[in-house]
């Protein structure tokens, strides 16, 4: 292990302040930045992703973002290729590669693998649609709890594509995804790994910034944003891009279903669930070194770093 060239997760839940930290260790280390962020790949999604200011993507360019059309879907294992890609290109300049941001399911696809799942098989995924439609998700997320306990309580009641698809599995293979996982032969991670998470101090504060968060984006713009991808006319509200959190809540009430003050509601609702799960997932997660959102000391960051960098080759 000492052998492997060093790579850097930056944890944390929203607006913790995982940017903020990457560039402060950018002026002590030799660094490159890699999005690991689920919405910051799409183009014109700027406002409701908190996607980096041009001046600090200036001070600290970020690999894979706004690199896709909203259009366009984006998966785990596709990820996991190109970040790894775009690690290798990192390391063979001599320097280190950092990955920032909060997708969870990105971050344990790149360092852990992906297991090979079957294709898509549209007529199981109709009748499941058909089906969820007629009883609710809330019943199919019920079946997949009995099926697959693991994967039940990993995914979100709420998370339709992700139900549909761990049913859709089950009923193609016969064997649950947690077995699949299990039995996958995955390939190895080929970095010596510093994991950092950031973690408020208090579930007030998250709740609170998630509220004032998603106002000032309002105050910025969102909704006219959001109003330019509707009027496009080729999207839709099951694309991954408008499903993501606020996106989907604004596309609602641009299409009448929601009023104003119901679609902030809803909006920080669906923020302040995604930061629990961020949380639960990081609680989780082993060989992780903590620091308080709020309060922590970048001295004690950047000592904590250095000792990791001088374990690993001499090169660094």
């Amino acid at each position: 292990m000492m052998s492997l060239p060093p790579a850097i997760f930056i944890i944390g839940p929203t607006a913790s302040g995982k940017t903020g930290l990457a560039m402060k260790l950018l002026k002590h280390f030799p660094l490159e930045l890699i999005s690991v962020d689920s919405a910051l790949v799409y183009k014109d999604m700027d406002i409701g992703t908190a996607k980096p200011t041009a001046m600090e993507l200036e001070q600290a360019p970020h690999r894979l973002i706004s690199f896709l059309d909203p259009s366009q879907s984006y998966s785990a294992a596709e990820f996991r290729k190109d970040a790894l890609c775009e690690m290798q290109e990192i390391t063979e300049k001599g320097k280190i590669p950092v990955l920032v941001g909060g997708t969870m399911l990105y971050f344990r696809a790149l360092e852990n693998g992906l297991a090979k799942l079957p294709t898509a098989n549209p007529e199981i995924r109709k009748r499941l649609s058909d089906e969820a439609t007629e009883k609710g998700w809330d019943v199919l997320h019920q079946r997949l709890l009995g099926i697959d306990p693991e994967s039940g309580a990993r995914i979100h009641p709420n998370d339709q594509q992700r139900i549909q698809r761990a049913l859709e599995v089950y009923e193609i293979t016969g064997e649950p995804l947690t077995e699949l996982f299990k039995k996958a032969s995955l390939d190895a991670f080929p970095y010596r790994l510093l994991k950092i998470a950031l973690i408020p101090e208090s579930r007030e504060w998250i709740r609170d910034l998630a509220e004032i968060r998603f106002k000032l984006m309002i105050e910025k713009g969102f909704i006219d944003e959001v109003k330019s991808l509707h009027a496009r006319g080729d999207l839709s509200a099951d694309l991954p891009a408008i499903r993501a959190v606020g996106y989907r809540q604004v596309w609602d009430y641009l299409e009448g279903k929601l009023d104003k003050d119901e679609m902030i509601e809803r909006a920080v609702i669906a923020t302040r669930q995604l930061a629990k799960r961020q949380m639960t997932w990081m609680r989780s997660e082993p060989n992780i070194t903590k620091y308080g959102a709020q309060n922590y000391k970048i001295e004690t960051v950047v000592s904590d770093v250095k000792r990791f960098l001088e374990q690993t080759s001499s090169a660094f």
